[in-house]
């Protein structure tokens, strides 16, 4: 087996929420993209060119929603739980 190296990258704690919720949003705007071509339309020759063009749009939306639900969520309802 492959002894790849471990890329690693540094950055400011204060970018935290907003790279997770990128990547959080990019996978399940994916996973939710997919899911919804496939019981529409079902798969097809063209189904991974449907699949770049509707993800690209649920991106947009996503990410934003995403890091102002993981921003409402952490500030105003974890802050209220009292977690031992």
């Amino acid at each position: 087996m492959a002894n790849f190296p471990i890329i690693r990258i540094r950055t400011r704690r204060k970018y935290y929420r907003l790279i997770f919720t990128g990547l959080m949003a990019m996978m399940m705007s994916l996973i939710i993209s997919a899911a919804l071509i496939l019981v529409k339309a079902g798969y097809s020759d063209h189904f991974f060119a449907d699949l770049l063009s509707s993800w690209g749009l649920a991106f947009v939306f996503a990410w934003p929603s995403a890091y102002l639900c993981a921003y409402l969520i952490q500030e105003h309802v974890l802050s209220r739980i009292e977690f031992y």
